[in-house]
């Protein structure tokens, strides 16, 4: 047994049910329960809380969530292969663990979830960045979820931390610091996973702030940033010539000086222009 419940040891569960991990669907399996309980923690004070976990794989995070407190855990899995490892910690949690087979992309989970309500996941490396923006662009705000605690890998993590001016700010950066307070609080090795991947991985925590830290339209902000940073190596007047057809006028009034490039462009001038760009 294992040593955070009574169920089997992980590799054992993955052999039971010749569970290899699927490269097509971004696979890679932590198999030390000790660390996924770790992880677990790191979203914070679980008790009373639902929590949402994408691609639980054969639930090694699954049980270090449940073990750690979690009043529910609803688990999305694409892959039928782990339904029924499982079924088996959904019967040794009975009522506290409701998985749903399909994609994440497609399913909306608040018709599953009770606030208050917490997302934790080692996110599949080909779906993590665009569940991420999602999570940070609904259009209304506060977000149905109180904090993200999610894996991915450590160059995609620096990017969500990230500052002005650094090789890694971008959009991530933005849209994750203009609405949440981020931070990496825990860095994965590659031998840590199976099968290992070539880069090292790390878990960030973002907490939803009440409001905003700047007011801007969020499909808008999103939509900015997104060009901005397309052609990062352009000046803004530029890279952004096809969200406004004045976009230099909408760069002066939100502050911007057209020959700037995007990484050299705060959060704040950002909304701004994002602002500018929705009064056009």
């Amino acid at each position: 047994m294992s040593t955070i419940d009574n169920l089997p040891p992980l590799r054992d569960v993955i052999n039971t049910h010749d569970l290899r991990a699927r490269k097509s669907l971004g696979q890679n399996f932590l198999l030390d329960l000790n660390l996924t309980a770790k992880i677990a923690r790191q979203a914070g004070d679980l008790t009373g809380c639902d929590v949402l976990e994408i691609g639980p794989g054969p639930g090694g995070l699954t049980r270090g969530l449940l073990s750690e407190g979690a009043r529910r855990v609803l688990a999305i899995e694409k892959d039928p292969r782990c339904l029924p490892a499982l079924a088996e910690i959904a019967d040794a949690y009975p009522g506290r663990l409701q998985v749903i087979e399909g994609d994440a992309l497609e399913i909306d989970p608040l018709q599953h979830l009770t606030p208050p309500i917490r997302v934790a996941a080692n996110l599949p490396y080909n779906v993590g960045t665009e569940l991420l923006v999602r999570w940070l662009t609904p259009k209304d705000w506060p977000p149905y979820w109180q904090s993200l605690t999610l894996m991915f890998q450590r160059e995609v993590a620096h990017r969500i931390v990230a500052e002005p001016g650094s090789k890694a700010y971008g959009r991530l950066a933005l849209l994750a610091q203009w609405r949440a307070d981020a931070q990496i609080v825990l860095n994965l090795p590659p031998e840590a996973f199976t099968p290992p991947p070539k880069v090292s991985s790390a878990v960030v925590h973002l907490t939803a702030l009440p409001q905003p830290r700047f007011p801007a339209d969020a499909a808008v902000l999103n939509r900015v940033v997104a060009a901005a940073f397309n052609q990062r190596r352009k000046m803004l007047r530029a890279a952004l010539k096809g969200v406004a057809p004045d976009i230099e006028d909408r760069l002066l009034a939100a502050g911007i000086q057209p020959t700037e490039r995007a990484e050299q462009v705060s959060l704040e001038a950002f909304c701004a222009l994002a602002r500018a760009v929705t009064a056009a």
